[in-house]
């Protein structure tokens, strides 16, 4: 720009200089208020400034503001700045607003008003100013007002590149800090997605940002840019350097551009057109071979470049996971980097082939390198990198290698950082049950993993080690023997005492024949260990004696010196003092076979899921399921109660293969405390359990992975249901910008009003927040609304779309009636378009009770004396809409010897019968 007038600004330089030469805070909040002074009275009393001078007065607000100073005046001729032709004074003033906003409402509608004049300008000098103070604000006012000016100039033909370029990064921040008042024409969409080929490459790198952006939201509506990027791609990545002078990077033709077009195309499954696959698959294999090539440059950046595409392309192919050749060869690519000298290169190595040992076709390369990965274990420098070598080795771990990976990570535990020891424990204990061909080995492992790292082995752990002891008859006398040798140590970690207490308490007779186990020595060895434990420890120790006085009478009169002691009988410690006192007086009043029965052995624990997962992902709440855990379907944690408070609330397992354990299914909400939700996940029979969502039930869960957790309430009175939504936050992190929305398309607009109240923006770590609302039943429907999510976690968006299940049937009300109506009714819809009819298999057990819940939970009344045949089910109800009431009537005949069922279903307005079928076919 030209040299203008008063650029310098030398009476702001005055200012600045005395400010900095000022001896103390008082002398400086004395310069700065005689300067406000002076400034508010030319404001005020002398109307004729120029430019100049206001812009030179803004300039000191804007620096005693920067200060940490209050401004409360100046917004005005900060404004009028906006309004001048020349550069310095427009560039002052859009300074001061970006960075002193008046929320008053007025100012905003002339600021507004002045960047909209600025946009509509052919100056483009201009025009940049006044998308930077847009994106600089970013507030709800500015994507409101902008949503139509600024995708103008982007997709205009006229406009210039530059212009270009700043309007698509403002529309990405404003994309970004308001999504839901940013409402941009689907018009425009596909002039958007081609600004992918536009010749300027910071055009299309810029749109690339924002496409990126605006896929993460409606990927369908998107879904075109496929085909642009993949052939940008292809050409740059098959170009030489030298085509791209203006955007080559050290040798690396547009890296920032490849590494953009990668990540969006992350955001779709591979192309289903075999020509725009093909040619992918073309580019990746070019980026592969180019990661081969000698070095053209010594310097770090041009190394740094090349290995980013060459990241961000491996990154691509794993998430496509569909190319055998592709996979093994990113495998050996990352291979080459583990023994590299750059430590940020082994890092990022060992982090992608943890994702590659999850695929099929590259799990067995990533074991190749086990040798490479242990040896970094153990001689890495760095924290982080060993870190990844743990994951790394925890994810290609499969039957035929886990004794070694256990045996390794066991080993290296003893020397691990502090940071890291608790997540090893969980693994080698998630790895050594996964795997276990022997529990024998399993057992032996876990003691060990104890005795190494007992101050980093959580309850969870030894819970799991007591459950399988518990569940298991062929161990629990080895168990007990194990246990017994390790209480013999002379440094006995406090869990390690939890475990022998419990299982020497529960099997201890099975040693009891060996004259190194007698019931005293095993009662003295673990009393040796009584006084150095917690009072949680304490506690359970005393219930291990008082199983002892069952199992080995002739050492009651020991224990009951014991509970006798006032160390216990009189302890400062309630819960110690209470269990002393009630097992004495159980030991001295009660018979040996009530004492039998009372203290009698643990009964097998019911086999769900494993809460080691779940406390591995406590701590990884992004970790992706890899390695030895598959994700299947996700299971409810349930405690089991077990006797005297003291022993282990296991989560369930599930069997696998004989072994008593399968780590195949994601954790659910094992540890999410507080929920009101662990009220809806109990159904009363398993058989009622629904695979659609909320069918059956007037409370659920509808939604749920490792970040959050959707659960819903609902209560209809004729053709309107109240709804509370509730909204989990499962993680260790705030969601921020949190907003949802349900959202009714195509003829659903017509048949359902829907009316909710906003959610607020942010949800605390651990906690939930509740959104009600009303969803009216204008006229009877057929498909779902669709629900999105959107919020920020660990300042990442996060997007969550799926289909909101509310159904027509939950605007049934129960009819009661007497045979001869219901006939009577019956035979008055006799049209075949108010009949639907449908046999099918049954796919649950066939107990009556089950189906007459079924039945009642979806709505329908169950009326008795109807049908000759008892074992039928015959029922009525009306579905209610705001214009019409609908009469329904059901009858369902089981035939239990060929296991079907016919479902009849007669209803007033033709199509409801076909849709109501439909509902329940899959539910019996």
């Amino acid at each position: 720009m030209p040299t203008m007038r008063g650029d310098a600004m030398r009476g702001l330089a005055v200012f600045i200089s005395d400010i900095r030469n000022c001896k103390s805070r008082e002398a400086e909040l004395r310069r700065i208020n005689k300067e406000l002074t002076n400034i508010r009275q030319r404001f005020r009393a002398d109307k004729t400034l120029d430019g100049y001078q206001k812009k030179k007065y803004v300039c000191k607000l804007l620096f005693i503001f920067l200060l940490g100073h209050d401004i409360d005046f100046g917004y005005m001729e900060a404004v009028n700045l906006l309004s001048s032709n020349k550069y310095t004074e427009k560039q002052i003033g859009y300074l001061f607003i970006s960075v002193i906003m008046n929320s008053s409402t007025e100012m905003k509608q002339l600021i507004i008003q002045n960047i909209r004049n600025d946009l509509q300008s052919r100056n483009p000098i201009f025009i940049n100013l006044a998308l930077q103070c847009v994106a600089n604000i970013g507030d709800r006012e500015m994507a409101v007002a902008f949503t139509n000016d600024i995708p103008r100039l982007l997709i205009s033909g006229d406009t210039l590149d530059a212009v270009k370029q700043s309007a698509a990064l403002c529309l990405l921040r404003l994309h970004r800090t308001s999504p839901d008042s940013l409402q941009l024409n689907t018009e425009w969409t596909a002039r958007i997605i081609h600004l992918l080929n536009d010749q300027h490459l910071g055009v299309a790198t810029a749109a690339v940002s924002l496409i990126d952006a605006l896929v993460k939201r409606s990927p369908d509506e998107y879904k075109g840019c496929i085909n642009l990027a993949v052939s940008r791609l292809s050409r740059i990545v098959t170009s030489s350097y030298t085509d791209f002078q203006d955007y080559t990077y050290y040798f690396v033709p547009a890296p920032w551009l490849c590494v953009k077009l990668l990540r969006l195309l992350q955001n779709y499954p591979p192309p289903d057109d075999p020509s725009i696959r093909s040619r992918l698959n073309e580019c990746l294999d070019t980026i592969l071979n180019k990661a081969q090539e000698p070095l053209k440059s010594k310097k770090v950046q041009h190394s740094n470049a090349r290995n980013a595409v060459l990241f961000e392309a491996i990154n691509l192919i794993i998430h496509m996971d569909c190319e055998s050749s592709l996979l093994v060869r990113a495998c050996n690519q990352l291979g080459q980097f583990l023994q590299n000298r750059e430590t940020n290169l082994r890092y990022l190595a060992l982090e992608s082939m943890c994702l590659l040992a999850t695929s099929e076709f590259s799990h067995e390369a990533v074991k190749k390198h086990q040798e490479t990965v242990i040896n970094a274990l153990k001689s890495e420098r760095d924290v982080s990198v060993r870190q990844r070598a743990v994951d790394l080795l925890y994810a290609m771990c499969d039957r035929s290698n886990a004794q070694d990976i256990v045996q390794e990570m066991l080993t290296y535990l003893e020397t691990a950082d502090y940071t890291i020891r608790e997540e090893m424990v969980l693994k080698i204990a998630i790895l050594s049950e996964k795997y276990a061909v022997d529990y024998k080995w399993y057992l032996d492992i876990m003691l060990k993993l104890i005795r190494i790292a007992g101050d980093f082995v959580s309850e969870e752990v030894w819970y799991r080690v007591i459950q399988v002891v518990v569940n298991r008859n062929d161990v629990q006398s080895y168990a007990a023997k194990i246990a017994f040798e390790a209480l013999q140590a002379p440094a006995c970690h406090e869990n390690m005492v939890k475990v022998a207490g419990y299982i020497l308490g529960e099997y201890g007779n099975l040693i009891a024949l060996d004259p190194r186990s007698t019931p005293l020595i095993q009662f003295d060895l673990l009393h040796s260990k009584y006084h150095l434990c917690s009072p949680t420890t304490r506690c359970l120790i005393l219930s291990t004696y008082m199983k002892f006085v069952n199992l080995f009478p002739e050492i009651k009169h020991h224990i009951q010196d014991i509970l006798r002691h006032d160390s216990n009988y009189r302890s400062s410690d309630v819960e110690i003092q209470q269990r002393a006192t009630e097992y004495l007086k159980l030991s001295e009043v009660c018979s040996p076979t009530v004492l039998a029965t009372v203290l009698e052995i643990m009964p097998p624990y019911p086999e769900k899921q494993s809460p080691l997962l779940v406390r591995l992902k406590q701590k990884k709440p992004l970790m992706e399921s890899e390695g030895a855990v598959e994700p299947t379907s996700s299971a409810t944690t349930t405690p089991v109660t077990v006797y005297i408070d003291d022993v282990p609330k296991l989560a369930d397992t599930a069997q696998q293969n004989g072994l008593l354990v399968s780590l195949d299914t994601p954790e659910s909400n094992g540890h999410y405390e507080d929920s009101t939700f662990s009220s809806m996940t109990k159904p009363a029979t398993s058989t009622v359990q629904s695979n659609k969502k909320f069918l059956l039930k007037n409370s659920d869960i509808i939604f749920e992975n490792e970040l959050i957790q959707i659960g819903i309430k609902g209560e209809t009175t004729k053709s309107s249901m109240e709804i509370e939504l509730y909204y989990g936050n499962k993680s260790n992190f705030n969601m921020t910008n949190f907003s949802s929305n349900i959202i009714c398309t195509g003829e659903l607009e017509s048949e359902l009003r829907m009316n909710m109240e906003p959610t607020k923006a942010t949800i605390d770590s651990r906690a939930q927040i509740k959104q009600s609302g009303t969803i009216d039943c204008l006229k009877d429907f057929r498909d779902l609304p669709k629900m999105s999510i959107t919020f920020y976690y660990n300042n990442m968006p996060q997007k969550i779309d799926f289909s909101f299940p509310i159904y027509l049937n939950k605007y049934i009300e129960k009819a009661t009636m007497d045979s001869n109506n219901f006939f009577l009714r019956w035979k008055n819809l006799e049209k075949s378009s108010q009949e639907f009819q449908k046999i099918f298999p049954a796919n649950f057990p066939m107990i009556y009770d089950d189906c007459h819940q079924k039945l009642e939970g979806f709505g329908w009344s169950s009326l008795t004396g109807i049908d000759v045949n008892t074992e039928n089910f015959c029922g009525a109800g009306i579905i209610h809409t705001t214009t019409q009431q609908i009469g329904c009537l059901y009858r369902l005949e089981p035939n239990k010897q060929a296991k079907m069922y016919r479902l009849t279903i007669r209803a007033s307005r033709d199509g409801v019968a076909k849709r109501l079928v439909e509902l329940l076919e899959d539910q019996f």
